[in-house]
């Protein structure tokens, strides 16, 4: 093989007239092959695109012992001169001077042939999915997504702001975590009382992973005045719905000095911004989904960039769905936690907007929420969305320490003075919100399930790899 620098295959279909003519080098898997006695068709893709390259033969330069190891699946390096292509279905092709078989996929064991996959049976062998088109689709929209977090908040000057996976509070409150520990299961050191002894643990306490980094980004606002976390967090429920995952990635604001009209104008700019990104970057991952997953995607994307998200406080929010004449197969009553049925109602039916609800009961919130004039309700925010409900949920914090303790003590909560801090020295208005990373590729994809926007999804009773 000649010594010619690697070109990944989306950059020669992203300029075809600046590679035509010349000789090129390009590595990948093959996709399909095909062809008579004469000459032999390769879909050759890297990973770089949807998009496959294809890899034209000569049966009289190669011979059948030199294509033999090249089926579905094995990995190969070609050079070749690019030119037009002569037959349907792409625009240029390699005429093949050099191979190199880097690895071959025995045809008859290799899982994923040609034929249509389910996305059960992929979630099954997730370790080779993301080689399909349908998951390389998905996890380059997934890393544009990430991209497009960090550069929004980085353009608007916010911090990068790392919080603990291994914590001894309970941010929501829910009891749902994963316990952390090196203590022996089998048989723990006990007291006299005979409880476990986590004295003896590791970090001589009990430990468990975040469900949340917010409680520990407020300390970062409180000094850096804007942050951001995006990390793994975790929630021990035993759920097996869609739209659920025992580890996914969380992206947590918060800002100092933001009331909560700040909050929500925020949250609406950065997730056009986000989806704006995808639209701009990621348009042939997006049609590729659109076409075989769902049709409507793109107008619902665009649906969202394009119009004003309305505002509307949860008192009326529940107030037209008892008006709307709809059976809904949950209650609808002034105090509910609203089901993702009522929320796609008032998005997708009534408003046909996105809505941000405010001002909930503070029964059904967290905490750490300020509390509104009337006592009742709470300066909550929702952002609700087509097909998923509650996309964001965010809120001001409480900066009083005096309204903050009372809810401590009235839900019992221990080992808080670190956060009670905050409020007693400096203490300033600010908000935040929290935005599940996997929902947002969810909407951004298309994708029915959570599970297949995630490379490695964690469920109940589901831990491989």
């Amino acid at each position: 093989m000649k010594t010619i620098k690697t070109t990944p295959i989306a950059a020669v279909l992203r300029e075809p007239d600046k590679f035509t003519g010349r000789e090129v080098d390009v590595k990948g898997w093959v996709r399909t092959r095909r062809g008579n006695k004469n000459v032999q068709f390769v879909a050759l893709n890297d990973g770089s695109t949807i998009k496959n390259l294809q890899i034209v033969f000569d049966l009289t330069r190669f011979s059948d012992d030199d294509l033999k190891a090249i089926a579905t699946g094995a990995s190969i390096h070609v050079q070749g001169e690019l030119v037009a292509s002569q037959g349907k279905g792409q625009s240029v092709e390699v005429q093949a001077s050099e191979l190199e078989v880097y690895g071959t996929a025995d045809p008859e064991k290799y899982p994923l042939q040609k034929k249509g996959h389910s996305l059960e049976f992929l979630r099954e062998i997730a370790h080779l999915r993301p080689r399909t088109n349908t998951f390389g689709a998905v996890l380059r929209i997934r890393h544009a997504l990430a991209f497009a977090v960090h550069k929004f908040f980085n353009d608007k000057g916010f911090y990068y702001f790392h919080t603990p996976l291994i914590t001894a509070s309970d941010c929501e409150g829910a009891g749902a975590m994963f316990q952390v520990t090196t203590l022996d299961m089998e048989n723990p050191p006990r007291t006299e009382d005979g409880k476990v002894d986590y004295s003896q643990d590791f970090f001589g306490r009990h430990a468990s992973l975040t469900v949340s980094g917010q409680l520990e980004g407020e300390l970062g606002a409180t000094a850096l005045g804007c942050i951001y976390t995006f990390g793994p967090t975790f929630r021990a429920e035993n759920s097996n719905t869609p739209r659920h995952l025992s580890e996914f990635w969380m992206i947590e604001p918060e800002m100092a000095f933001y009331e909560i009209e700040d909050n929500m104008d925020l949250a609406e700019e950065f997730i056009k911004y986000c989806i704006g990104y995808a639209l701009e970057h990621c348009s042939d991952d997006i049609d590729f989904l659109a076409e075989h997953f769902d049709k409507d995607l793109k107008e619902r994307l665009d649906f969202v960039v394009r119009n004003d998200f309305v505002r509307l406080p949860y008192s009326e929010g529940i107030k037209i769905l008892e008006e709307s004449g709809k059976k809904f197969e949950f209650p609808v009553y002034w105090g509910v936690d609203l089901a993702s049925e009522h929320e796609r109602f008032l998005v997708e039916e009534h408003f046909r907007k996105p809505v941000i609800l405010t001002d909930y009961p503070k029964e059904i919130k967290a905490f750490y929420m300020k509390l509104n004039d009337d006592g009742k309700t709470v300066r909550a925010m929702d952002v609700l969305f087509p097909k998923i409900g509650e996309i964001i949920g965010g809120s001001q914090r409480e900066e009083s320490l005096e309204k903050l303790q009372q809810r401590v003590d009235e839900l019992g909560l221990s080992g808080m003075e670190w956060y009670l801090d905050t409020r007693r020295f400096g203490s300033v208005p600010h908000s935040g919100f929290g935005l599940g990373f996997e929902r947002l590729v969810l909407f951004v994809t298309g994708m029915q399930n959570i599970r297949d926007v995630i490379p490695f999804p964690r469920y109940p009773n589901n831990c491989e790899y």
